[in-house]
């Protein structure tokens, strides 16, 4: 990969524009229009993740079968029931500037420029699609927007779980799995029957939302064999064969945000930070870019398929954003005719389903010809003929302007919260909590995003597609919350319940459990002139709640000798931060994970069967039943519980770590391992890791992680603390790099900083990106052909 500064001829491009690469793999785009901006953000992104992007555009749109055979022709199906096929000009319309078809247009002509680089010299390519025998593929400016599967709404998988849970007639222990806010009792709605939704009713979405997975049995899967790739693990894998499903709801994305008004900081400026947690992948699912034109001057982060930047600043106000987990799905149940399958009831008759035939390419064989079917509610994601049933899926995917975080571009220009308020009134998806704050002092939050109205049901399980259970549109986005310069000077989020009190709009009851919430409030409460420091340390926060209860309960309850009594002595002192080099934190994390947590849904669950439903249980609940025990769990036998599996976890952290607890360390199980997609077909060379990390998922450090292996798996690759008005002081991270590329300096140069909670300065103002410039790539309207389709 060439790393020298360049002189290229870029077809599409109106004035000459150049691409700035700071020493931390920014890129600082300046042109002299907002159409050559978003052009050159097209060509840049191509330029720096071009594999990812081909990946993200054919997973989308279901044409992986064409580049790697007939292994990927399930998730093709799958993802293919998932597109937007409503109106094209309502979708454009829907996104609150009338220029979002034009900034698509631009942006992938800049794609289309890069692939056209490389059609006329392979070098140019990344080595992926050399090892994969493939080409990228020029995209369509409606690609943009019609994938859907890329974004995150809720909460048909939980829905599915709690009806297999009623079936079982343990409706009153779904709080073990997953508890409700505010407070609220579940009931099986009129007309469903749970035992007859099936548990794998909902792998289609699962395998819809996949990412892409290679393996040389999938990769070599024969044609007769095809169908059996349809099933994803607990970890998120596409699978062969009949692999348990998971029913796992706790939602494994999320942030924390926060904004600080001059009052409680040092500087007497605004303090803005971000973290989005998603799973670690690599390259990053962020991409940090900066953007100069006149009239626009925006630098932060989007995911790198899209235009434009969701969380950063525009030199006048700052902004990012968490999930704000709304009940955005329904699963619909439908009777199906005696006679004619196509049917299903509907009020007082029967409607046809909308079927369709569609022609996927596949590698090395024919085209598959795959059969898909739509309900008014949406896809139809089972039909069972015997049973005479079907299901589908209701979801604001199908409404026009719900392409993930594209309402980003009514914001980029914001000043002011009203300002900003206004542009969300067209976000849709997914839904968030966005927090604000601006050169005048002022800050804010809002939650915005589709939420459907349910005038006769709480969405918390499926419903009957007859009829008697209709969305009745959706609520206001005035309606939705909002706090403007609220009086303590704080707004924050980290996907926590927080309607206000009497909130009058039932948008959702399953929230992110509050750990990480409550201990952002507590830091930010106890200082009242908070530094850009101090919220960079916040970010790494690794103190869990949780385990320091359960260190504590143990101290104050349990006595013991041998292994118990080892582990005691371990915990005793614990002070609950689970730092990488801490030995009370592996044996903690040990103990409630593979030990405590499995042991408590033994106890409280009749059977086998509702303990694998209930799992992995849900700690707020769990942790009550724990510090007031009550039946089934008394307290003798909430005692021999603890002793017994804290005993446990004292052999297995001996097993892990070795006979000496002084020389354990959570980092040594609990690493940070960027796997390369095709790490598993030849390219494990250019994994990166592993890396010791501290934290875990209910830390503000959020690093979630498998229960098996401790890998990390969710969390803050990309962290933004920005210094409202003096934007140099801003810093920034996005492990494991900024480039995708392997051949590039910044595919890995920011992993081994992230992984120690270091930060990069994330640099605005001209003199500063123009001190920190690496390379330079100048670009040129193309006006005549050139040999070989390019100018260097």
């Amino acid at each position: 990969m060439n790393q020298a500064d360049l002189t290229l001829d870029i077809p599409g491009l109106e004035r000459p524009a150049e691409i700035r690469v700071d020493r931390w793999g920014v890129p600082h785009i300046r042109a002299e229009s907002r159409h050559d901006a978003f052009l050159v953000q097209g060509f840049n992104a191509a330029r720096d993740r071009l594999w990812q992007l081909d990946l993200w555009r054919k997973r989308g749109l279901g044409l992986l079968a064409g580049d790697f055979g007939p292994g990927y022709l399930a998730q093709d199906r799958a993802s293919r029931l998932f597109l937007y096929r409503g109106d094209e000009a309502a979708e454009w319309a829907a996104y609150g500037t009338p220029q979002a078809r034009a900034i698509a247009e631009a942006f992938v002509a800049g794609l289309n420029a890069f692939i056209g680089l490389t059609e006329a010299d392979p070098s140019w390519l990344p080595p992926e699609f050399a090892t994969m025998g493939t080409r990228p593929a020029r995209w369509d400016a409606f690609d943009v927007v019609r994938i859907r599967s890329h974004a995150l709404t809720r909460n048909a998988l939980s829905e599915v779980a709690r009806a297999q849970v009623a079936a079982r007639g343990a409706l009153a222990l779904d709080p073990y799995r997953k508890a409700l806010a505010p407070d609220h009792v579940p009931e099986v709605p009129e007309g469903l029957d749970p035992p007859g939704v099936p548990p794998d009713v909902i792998e289609v979405v699962r395998l819809a939302t996949a990412g892409v997975g290679f393996t040389p049995a999938r990769l070599a899967c024969p044609r007769e064999e095809a169908w059996r790739w349809a099933v994803v693990n607990e970890h998120g894998a596409v699978t062969a064969g009949d692999a348990p499903l998971s029913f796992d709801a706790s939602p494994p994305d999320g942030s924390n945000n926060w904004a600080l008004a001059p009052s409680r900081t040092a500087t007497g400026r605004p303090i803005l930070a971000s973290d989005p947690h998603r799973a670690y992948t690599l390259p990053s699912l962020r991409y940090v870019v900066h953007l100069s034109a006149p009239g626009l001057d925006v630098i932060g982060a989007g995911e790198p398929a899209l235009p434009g930047i969701s969380i950063g600043h525009n030199g006048r106000a700052a902004f990012s954003l968490t999930i704000s987990p709304i009940d955005q799905e329904d699963l619909c149940v439908y009777e199906t005719h005696p006679e004619d399958p196509d049917l299903y009831r509907y009020g007082d008759g029967w409607e046809g389903m909308r079927r369709i035939e569609e022609r996927i390419l596949v590698r090395g064989g024919p085209d598959e010809i795959v059969h898909l079917a739509f309900t008014r509610h949406g896809p139809v994601l089972w039909e069972d003929r015997v049973a005479r049933r079907a299901f589908a899926l209701r979801t604001v995917w199908s409404e026009p302007g719900t392409a993930a975080y594209l309402g980003s571009l009514a914001y980029l220009d914001a000043a002011s919260p009203e300002d900003f308020g206004a542009a969300l009134r067209h976000w849709s998806a997914p839904s968030v909590n966005q927090v604000y704050a601006d050169v005048s002092g002022r800050i804010a939050w809002f939650v915005a995003g589709k939420a459907p109205r349910r005038p006769n049901w709480d969405g918390l399980m499926p419903v009957p597609g007859d009829g008697r259970y209709e969305w009745d549109g959706f609520v206001g986005p005035e309606d939705l919350p909002r706090a403007i310069d609220p009086p303590g000077g704080i707004v924050a989020s980290a996907n926590e319940m927080n309607l206000p009190p009497g909130y009058p709009h039932a948008i959702g009851y399953e929230w992110h459990e509050p750990w990480r919430a409550l201990r952002i409030a507590a830091v930010l409460d106890g200082q009242p002139r908070h530094a850009l420091a101090d919220s960079a340390a916040l970010q790494g926060d690794d103190l869990s709640l949780p385990a320091l209860r359960l260190a504590r309960l143990a101290s104050g309850a349990l006595a013991g000798e041998g292994d118990l009594g080892a582990a005691l002595a371990l915990l005793v002192a614990f002070d609950g931060h689970l730092h990488e080099d801490s030995a009370a934190a592996a044996l903690a994390e040990i103990w409630w994970v593979n030990h405590l947590r499995p042991g408590l849904l033994r106890a409280v669950a009749p059977d086998a069967a509702t303990e694998t439903l209930l799992a992995p249980g849900d700690t707020e609940t769990l942790l009550a039943l724990l510090e007031a025990p009550r039946p089934p769990l008394g307290r003798e036998a909430r005692d021999a519980l603890l002793a017994e599996t804290l005993a446990a976890a004292f052999r297995d952290g001996i097993a892990r770590l070795g006979p000496d607890p002084q020389g354990w360390r959570w980092g040594r199980l609990h690493q940070a391992h960027f796997l390369h997609p095709l790490s598993g077909v030849g390219f494990a060379g250019h994994d990166i890791g592993p890396l010791p990390v501290g934290g875990s998922g209910v830390t503000v450090m959020n690093t979630g992680y498998r229960t098996d292996t401790f890998r990390l798996t969710t969390g803050a690759s990309f962290r933004m603390v920005v210094d409202v008005g003096n934007w140099d002081a801003s810093l920034f991270i996005n492990g494991p790099g900024q480039s995708g590329d392997p051949r590039s300096p910044h595919y890995a140069d920011h992993a081994e900083p992230w992984s120690k909670r270091a930060y990069r300065p994330l640099l605005y103002s001209r003199e500063a990106v123009d001190a920190a410039t690496m390379r330079v790539i100048r670009l040129r309207p193309r006006r005549r052909p050139v040999d070989g389709g390019v100018a260097r």
